[in-house]
Parts: structure tokens; sequence; C-alpha cells
């Protein structure tokens, strides 16, 4: 292959590429790979995939594009982009869901083979848009991916139809050579990848070698681009997605709990993947089960916390509908479980593949009867390694149910993560019991399964079949300490009480709420979950105006840190910022009685900064 060294580069410091596509033109793959190679690299990245809403779209419709955003660049990042620099567009449809997207002066490559009329009539396109003004904006470089995928893969005898599957890579190879990435890696993955087809595996090869140096020998590029390797903390790094790191994070919670781990689900949009990923480390202990439904998943799940193991159930929000009664069973029960909502779009079904925050009321009140539970959500890809841990701790200490959220674009979307020390992980400590704890009026010694540990009003957590601790649980309300059925109205208000204060004082257990605080400042943004990446390049650009403004963002959403009150009160205005209509700042005003201030947006897609911002500045006014 030819080097590009060769050619003068043109140095950036960053760049956002968007792959875009048919569902079946591999843009997902071929920016994932584009991904991998920059992590490598030593490039700080973001990313946001965006698959299409329906499975099965028709071929060359608007509703059948699928796109991959990734950001690299040479300094630290929080965001794959407000827009991107180069769209990448396999098709007629491809450009028109995404050129509006596209800023004035950005770079077009288009695959000029698959502007013929019949893609262009299902694109919703009167005239060809390589042929008129409608580009004119814009450095638009038309290149025959097909037809030179096509012949690079004739020497292997592949059909037409077939190497034309491969043009994905062809399109991988240009762009590797635009912005000078290593080859090698991308090699040996397609070699490992299709090791069991080998005309396939020839094909892709073929096809990702002509793009690349198509790049090198077409001259219709100026300049090949380099983005130099990022500065990082010095360990050990790999690229992870929202969702492996949830399942990684799950792993290592059981390892340091000592307790094998359980996941039983149903398989969900966009939560499948954690199932997945569990599958694979039957070595550490973990077992999954796919169920024939959400409710089953939940059951079984309950079972397991019964039995000793760490229990675990991943879905989305039309799952967490369906759970809602056996986590209340969960609750009363008092047993250590945890529940991933990967949020999505609703209602009902809504939209499957798309982004939303619009889960966090139903995490705090969907449930019948008074039934608190934790809840907690994730921030950023790498951070759900993390929540996922002290999810589990939090169940597993507090023998209690805990909803962890996180969403479809930290579900998919990946980041630079540096594999922490062993040493370095929170210690979970599970004491199991192991010997009755109450006198009887005989003298006898009996084992009361509701007799509470008085800091954590946790109840002893028997594993079934310990010698002298036999006992019932059930879903009727149960007698303070004995674990009887109660139907006794002051008892029962007694447990609901108590069920509460056991929620509530998790509070002093949690880290305070931290503040990224500028003397002077007298909005703080206040944030949870997905929004944490946009919210921090807002609040940075705001800050690069001269502008003074405060940052925080909450981990744990029920009960909040205990100085939340504190810190909210100290600013004039408080904006919040969701992907909803407005529910954490429904909560702030009625628990504190803050005037905070909605950011809303239900569009199925992530803030950009640029929206952060000017909501920042519209508040300072």
């Amino acid at each position: 292959m030819t080097d590009t060294t060769q050619h003068a580069l043109r140095e950036l410091d960053r760049v956002v590429i968007r792959f875009a596509g048919d569902s079946g033109d591999g843009m997902q793959l071929t920016g994932d790979r584009f991904t991998n190679v920059s992590a490598l690299f030593g490039n700080d990245i973001a990313t946001l995939p965006d698959f299409p809403a329906e499975i099965r779209a028709p071929a060359g419709t608007l509703a059948g594009v699928s796109a991959f955003q990734i950001h690299i660049s040479d300094h630290e990042i929080s965001t794959p982009g407000d827009a991107p620099n180069v769209l990448v567009a396999m098709n007629p449809a491809a450009l028109k869901a995404n050129i509006r997207d596209l800023p004035v002066g950005g770079t077009l490559i288009v695959n000029v083979d698959s502007f013929e009329d019949r893609n262009l009539a299902k694109a919703g396109y009167a005239e060809n848009p390589l042929h008129d003004d409608t580009l004119k904006g814009y450095t638009v470089y038309e290149v025959p991916m097909t037809s030179l995928t096509i012949q690079a893969t004739s020497e292997i005898g592949a059909k037409p139809r077939d190497a034309e599957r491969s043009k994905n890579f062809f399109a991988l190879g240009l762009v590797s050579w635009i912005y000078t990435r290593p080859v090698e890696p991308t090699l040996e993955w397609i070699k490992q990848r299709f090791a069991k087809n080998e005309q396939v595996m020839n094909a892709n090869l073929l096809a990702f070698k002509a793009g690349y140096n198509f790049g090198e020998t077409a001259e219709l590029f100026e300049s090949a681009y380099e983005v130099k390797p990022s500065t990082h903390l010095p360990g050990t790094y790999t690229n992870i997605t929202g969702n492996t790191a949830m399942a990684w994070g799950l792993v290592a919670a059981g390892q340091l709990a000592k307790l094998p781990v359980f996941l039983a689900s149903y398989p969900i949009t966009p939560a499948s993947d954690i199932l997945h990923e569990l599958s694979k480390h039957k070595n550490f202990g973990v077992r999954t089960m796919q169920a024939e439904d959400e409710i089953a998943a939940a059951g079984a799940v309950v079972g397991s916390a019964f039995g000793g193991h760490l229990g675990v159930t991943t879905t989305s929000g039309p799952g967490v509908d369906l759970k809602a009664e056996t986590v209340g069973l969960a609750i009363s029960l008092e047993l250590p479980l945890v529940l991933i909502d990967i949020q999505r779009g609703g209602p009902s079904t809504g939209l499957p593949t798309k982004t939303e925050q619009s889960d966090l009321l139903l995490a705090l009140f969907g449930r019948h009867g008074e039934s608190p539970l934790p809840v907690l959500a994730a921030s950023t890809p790498a951070h759900c390694f993390y929540a996922a841990i002290e999810a589990a701790r939090i169940a597993l200490k507090y023998r209690t149910p805990v909803i962890l959220l996180s969403d479809g674009y930290l579900a998919n979307s990946s980041e630079p993560w540096r594999i922490p020390d062993v040493e370095s992980l929170p210690a979970i400590d599970v004491p199991f019991a192991t010997e009755p704890n109450h006198d009887g009026p005989d003298g006898t010694r009996l084992f009361w399964p509701y007799l509470r540990d008085e800091a954590t009003l946790a109840r002893p957590w028997a594993v079934p079949g310990t010698p002298g601790l036999e006992h019932r649980i059930g879903g009727l309300e149960k007698e303070d300490g004995t674990g009887n059925v109660s139907y006794d109205p002051a008892n029962h208000e007694k447990m609901v009480r108590l069920r509460a204060a056991k929620v509530a004082g998790i509070a002093t257990d949690i880290s305070p709420v931290e503040v990224d605080h500028e003397d002077g400042a007298e909005v703080l943004v206040l944030g949870w979950g997905s929004t944490y990446g946009a919210i921090a390049a807002g609040v940075q650009r705001t800050r690069a105006r001269g502008r003074k403004v405060a940052q925080a963002h909450l981990v744990h959403l029920n009960p909040f840190p205990p100085n939340l009150v504190e810190v909210l009160r100290r600013y004039r205005k408080v904006l919040i910022p969701e992907l909803n209509l407005g529910q954490l700042s429904k909560v702030v005003r009625a628990d504190f009685l803050v005037d905070a201030r909605s950011l809303t947006k239900v569009q199925a897609q992530p803030f950009k900064a640029a929206e952060i911002e000017q909501a920042i500045l519209e508040c300072m006014q």
C-alpha cells in the first residue's frame, strides 16, 4: 500500500466525520472500525451511532438511513460534535437525511455510482443534487465507490452483487488515507473477523486497499490530514461502549462482593448488548438467562436474590412497565437486585433505536403503593462501569432493589477508558446471616428475617438451606421483626416508614455533589445522565466568552446527595437540561422549592453543545 507521508500533511486539532448510508451498507461497522483505529492511534474520541427506527425499512429510503458520527481530537473532548466537518454519503437518501447537519464549507464525499434515477426517486429528489446548485456551498468529492470496489475484487472472481457489499470498506480505506489512520489494525481485523469465509475476507481486504490507494493516486484531494494523539494519563486504555462498560461493571461487582452474578432478561433495544456481553463471562461466575418475557425475567431475578446471588435484569422503558409489580415484590421482600433501564424514546414502542431521558419519573414513582427505591444514572460510556458497581454496592448493603438508568446514546456510543487497578475499586462486603438472631419465649434462639441492622435498617440476608434460619417471605405485608403476615394498620404504616427511612438513609453513604464553580457565577447548570458531555462542552464555550457559570452533575437521584439543597441555594438561577419535558426539574422544584428552569429536548437525539451554550446565555440575561 502507498504511504501518505510522501504527500503534504495538514495538521488538525480535531475533526468530526459522519458515515451515512442504507441500513445494509455497513455504516455502523465502518464507523466502529474507524473509531477503534483512532483509539489505538491515541486520539481522544466520542461517537454517536444513529440507527434506523425500523428493522427492515425499504432500501434506499430516508427511513432506512443508518449513520455513525465520530469526533477525534488531539485534546480532551466530551461530545461527538455538534455537526460533522465531513459527510460520507453512500446513497441519495443518506445525503438528503444528513446534508442539513453539514455546515456550509464542509466536505462531502459521495458514492456517485448510487446517484441513479431509481435511488434519487426513493430519496425524494426530483433532480440529481450533484448536477444542480444544491451543493454549491460544500466541497464535494464524487467517488465511484461501487464500481471501483467491483473492479478491485474482480481478481478473486467475486460476483458484482457480492462485491458491492464491500463498498463500505472502500469508504473506510479512503477516509483512513485522508486522515492518516494506521492500516495494519484494520487489515488484521478483517482477516480475523471474516476468516471463515475466505472470499468475503479477500473482497473486504481488496476493497479497503483500493479505497486507501484511491486517496493517494486519484489526485482529487489537495492533501491528507493529521490529528495527533491526545495526551492521556498513563495506563492501559480500551475503547468501550456504555453497554459493554455496564456489563463489565456487573462482572466486577460480582467479584468484589464474592457473589455469583445472575442476569435474566428479555431481548429489547437498546439493552440487549448487556445480556450478550455478560453471556461471554461464565468464567467469572456469571450466569445469564434469556427469559420468555419481561415479567419472567424479573421473577427469576427475585428468585436468584433470595438464593444469595447478585440478581440483575436489563431492559428499556417498556420492560420497566412490565417489571413494576415484581420490583414492588422485591421492595417488600427487601432483597438486593439491580434493574438496569437503557432508556429510549416512548411512549409504547416509541423510537426503539433512539435516545431519551424520559424514564426518571417512572423509576422514582412507577410502582403502586409507597415503594421507594434508590435510583442512579450513568453519565458517560466509561462511567457505566462505575455506576454498575455503585448500584450493586447499594443494593447489597441495604437489601433493596436499585434502578440504574442509562440510555440509547450512552449504550451505543464509545470513548477511551482507562482500565482501573482492581485495588482502586470499592470493597463490597456481604455478611450473610449464619446464626439465629432473636431469643424466643422459651429461651430458644430464633431467626427473625426482619430484625434490622441499626445503622442501615437493612434486614438480614439468609441463604435458603442455612440450618436454623428457615423463614418465609412473600408479597403480603410483614410484621416488623418476625416477618409474619400482618394486617395490623399500625404495623403497615411502621413498615412503610421503615422502608422509606432505609432508602432515605442511603444519602449519608454517598458522595456529596461536586460543583465545578467559578467565583462570581450566579447560574448553575445541573444535569443528570447522558447530558453530561454536552453540558460540559456548553459550559466550556460559555466560559470562553468570559462569562462565569457553574456546573454540577447528579449520579444519585434517589436519595439526592445530602448537600444538594445547600448547593442549589448558592445560585440565583438553576438551569436543568434534560432529554424529556422537565422531569428532574419537577422533582427539584417540589423537594427544594428552587425556581429551577428547564431546557428540554425530545427529538431522539442528544443535546448539542451550542444548544446548552445558548440556554446558559439566555439564563444570564
